[in-house]
């Protein structure tokens, strides 16, 4: 049965300014542009700078200036960011980079030479803009990072400083999340009290634009009360067919593993603008108002970062997760530059009579002999035994299972799970993935090497049924929704 009040659109209503398609944009622009000579449009990754390239053209410059002719050589990019990429297939280190590096000085004082004598209309574009020249009309261009995923897949994205977009998806998202989109998320940071203009560009050939009191507003009426952002679904290679039942998914789709309901890294905002949609990254909320919504203490310790995730896990008529392990905290900060790790726990929204979770290690079980299976099964020399060495717990609708960081688990197969877990994404161990190719047709990347030291051993038996099963009772029941 699908849940025809499950909301795939949510919104926060506000009154304000929003200007709909290129034609009222640019003629928007021009007014402001009759006072002021330079137009800045600084943009985020993944925007379609063909599109909007040729639409600023109608202004009629006297000069364009892109930033990525400014930058540095794409070996130069490559040299700097190096320690944060790294040559792991997966794993990164954040980066600490200033969007500022990536400009040869030489060019950019040239360019700002040329700005000063030109006769006319100057546009500053692309990301950085506003480091090129910090006067005139200011539009930023952003995007939220699920949009950007998806162009990634379908090539569309250039990194900063170099073309990316033949490279593999993961390659490419792994740039992003630690260099890329922190560099840019660092330099949004400093404009949002600057920016006149925000251009939302999600849907090709249907860009909307809002000025800043209207970003502003909605931010405002956002987080002084309940609010939802974008979800969006994805498949898996475990993935099942309940989501799509019930949330009244894409039909075609082999399966939906993933639903994002609250992950504002990735999620979207959407403003409803007096009847008009403008979407945006929900990290703008998080930034520009982290005190309200996280409160102080929150604030104090995670900074501005929106600590928790929400997301469902469903494998009705799929298979097992990958049995997994999440990094410790002091490992996450000293192998990836993180402050906090992946605690979580799986709390079940739907279970089939042979449901089941693997949580901790059975008693007495010997480390040894668990690594040399798991780096064995990973040559494919055997297959691994997770119900020799794993608690394979049964499990029903309403069950609560804690997962500390460094405790072995995975959820089985034929569930829901409504995941509630800290923030960081992409920091999981598979140990051992059941003889599964990727959608893709390939292997998945196994971590055991990684595992094994952050493996906790003492959650065995009698620690798991002590400490990370929860009993529940069941006060009311209804509709997801």
């Amino acid at each position: 049965m699908v849940t025809n009040s499950y909301n795939h659109h949510p919104a926060v209503s506000i009154q304000g300014a929003l200007f709909k398609g290129w034609d009222a944009i640019i003629a928007t622009l021009q007014k402001e542009i009759a006072i002021s000579t330079t137009l800045v449009v600084d943009c985020y990754s993944g925007v379609h700078d063909h599109e909007l390239q040729s639409q600023f053209a109608h202004l009629q410059p006297s000069l364009l200036i892109s930033t990525q002719e400014l930058f540095i050589s794409a070996e130069k990019v490559a040299d700097l960011t190096a320690r944060f990429i790294t040559d792991d297939v997966l794993f990164g280190y954040n980066s600490n980079i200033e969007l500022a590096e990536y400009f040869d000085q030489d060019k950019l004082n040239q360019a700002k030479d040329h700005m000063l004598s030109a006769d006319g209309l100057v546009i500053v574009y692309g990301s950085g803009a506003h480091l090129v020249a910090d006067y005139g009309v200011l539009v930023y261009a952003d995007m939220p990072r699920w949009e950007i995923q998806l162009r990634m897949r379908a090539n569309q994205v250039q990194s900063l400083g170099f073309d990316s977009a033949d490279l593999p998806f993961a390659t490419q998202y792994k740039r992003g999340l630690f260099n890329d989109w922190r560099v840019l998320d660092k330099h949004k940071q400093s404009l949002y009290d600057k920016v006149d203009f925000w251009l939302d560009t999600v849907v090709p050939d249907e860009p909307k634009m809002i000025d800043k009191s209207t970003f502003f507003h909605g931010m405002d009426t956002a987080v002084s009360g309940p609010f939802r952002v974008v979800p969006f679904f994805d498949p898996a290679p475990w993935g099942g067919q309940w989501m799509k039942k019930k949330f009244g998914l894409e039909a075609s789709k082999i399966n939906f593993g993933w639903g994002f309901d609250c992950v504002p890294e990735e999620n979207s905002l959407l403003l409803d603008v007096e009847g008009e949609f403008f979407e945006m990254p929900a990290t703008n909320l998080v930034y520009t108002r982290s005190n309200q919504l996280l409160g102080e203490s929150v604030e104090a310790r995670f900074g501005k970062d929106f600590p928790i995730r929400f997301d469902f896990l469903d494998t009705v008529g799929g298979g097992h997760l990958s049995l997994q392990v999440h990094p410790t905290t002091q490992y996450a900060r000293d192998a990836f530059g993180l402050s906090y790790t992946q605690d979580e726990s799986y709390y079940i929204m739907h279970a089939a009579q042979d449901a089941h979770v693997y949580l901790g290690f059975k008693e007495d079980v010997n480390p040894a002999c668990v690594i040399d299976d798991l780096e064995q099964a990973a040559q494919g020399k055997l297959v691994f035994d997770a119900d020799k060495y794993v608690n394979k717990i049964p499990t029903k609708k309403h069950d609560h299972f804690l997962i500390p960081a460094g405790t072995i688990h995975c959820s089985g197969q034929n569930t829901v799970v409504l995941e509630i877990s800290s923030t960081p994404n992409l920091f999981t161990f598979k140990l051992w993935d059941w003889e599964r190719l990727g959608l893709d047709g390939k292997p998945r990347p196994i971590n055991v090497q990684r595992g094994k030291k952050v493996l906790n051993w003492a959650c065995d038996t009698p620690y798991t049924e002590a400490n990370l099963i929860n009993n529940v009772s069941v006060i009311a029941e209804g509709e997801v929704g």
